[in-house]
């Protein structure tokens, strides 16, 4: 028996025929892969906790022709805290939508892997803004895909930073692929004039390690800043459609309704 141990994340389970499922899961080693979990429906399945959605562990595969086995699985954290609230699990459920689309098969996925490991411990730790937590995973997961914006010089005139303090005005054009300066701004047709701490943020966003990326907070102000520029960037580089999105979006909705009393 041709037998594998990889490190992963169940993005997403479905049930497969009376007892089965079928697991997707994002490993550091092979990226996205599908498994089936036989047995995993029955209620004394070795296999029954380790084949839910977020489960974080090993998982020793049995590599057929066509497709994997899970053959046992050590799960290192369940993340049952998400569980237990419905609009983090909506947040969980999209970060795991958009790891699907962005991760490929037989492609190492090791930064993208951690980015939703800490991105989900993250989730859990209180004194973060969910919505701080969602655009800093959205604006990293596409710097792993290779769309990672220019934050330090204007995209146009290649001027940087260090000369613009007179005419940087922060302009950021997702569709240009980063920022603008002043004279270059026009240049394009979805610029969105941010603060300079906004530009700090996103320059700290792509140039820090997955590990220190949940180690700061943001005004109110600036955060809704942030959520639009990593709403247009995700529109622009991301066209999957994110079914977990659309009640994730009503779930806030209604909770920010019922907080303001309207």
């Amino acid at each position: 028996m041709n037998l594998e141990t990889v490190t992963g994340m169940v993005l997403s389970a479905m049930p497969i025929g009376e007892y089965d499922k079928r697991l997707v899961i994002l490993t550091k080693e092979r990226g996205k892969i599908s498994a089936f979990a036989k047995g995993a429906r029955r209620t004394n399945s070795a296999l029954m906790a380790s084949s839910q959605p977020f489960a974080f562990g090993t998982f020793t595969l049995y590599q057929g022709r066509s497709s994997y086995t899970v053959n046992h699985a050590e799960i290192d954290n369940y993340f049952e805290e998400i569980k237990g609230d419905l609009v983090k699990i909506s947040y969980a459920s999209y970060f795991c939508e958009v790891a699907a689309y962005l991760s490929y098969e037989n492609i190492e996925a090791t930064g993208l892997l951690k980015l939703l490991y800490q991105s989900f411990l993250a989730l859990n730790f209180a004194k973060i803004p969910d919505e701080l937590v969602r655009s800093i995973f959205e604006i990293k997961a596409l710097c792993f895909n290779g769309e990672m914006p220019q934050v330090f010089e204007c995209v146009k005139c290649r001027r940087k930073q260090a000369d613009l303090h007179q005419v940087f005005l922060g302009g950021f054009s997702s569709r240009a692929g980063g920022m603008l300066c002043k004279e270059c701004v026009g240049q394009a047709s979805d610029v969105l004039v941010i603060s300079p701490t906004i530009v700090y943020t996103l320059q700290y966003i792509v140039s820090s390690k997955v590990e220190k990326l949940y180690t700061f907070l943001l005004e109110t102000e600036a955060l809704k800043e942030l959520q639009q520029v990593a709403a247009q960037y995700m529109a622009c580089y991301a066209h999957g459609e994110f079914h977990s999105l659309e009640m994730l979006e009503t779930l806030v909705f209604s909770f920010e309704k019922e907080v303001s009393g309207k």
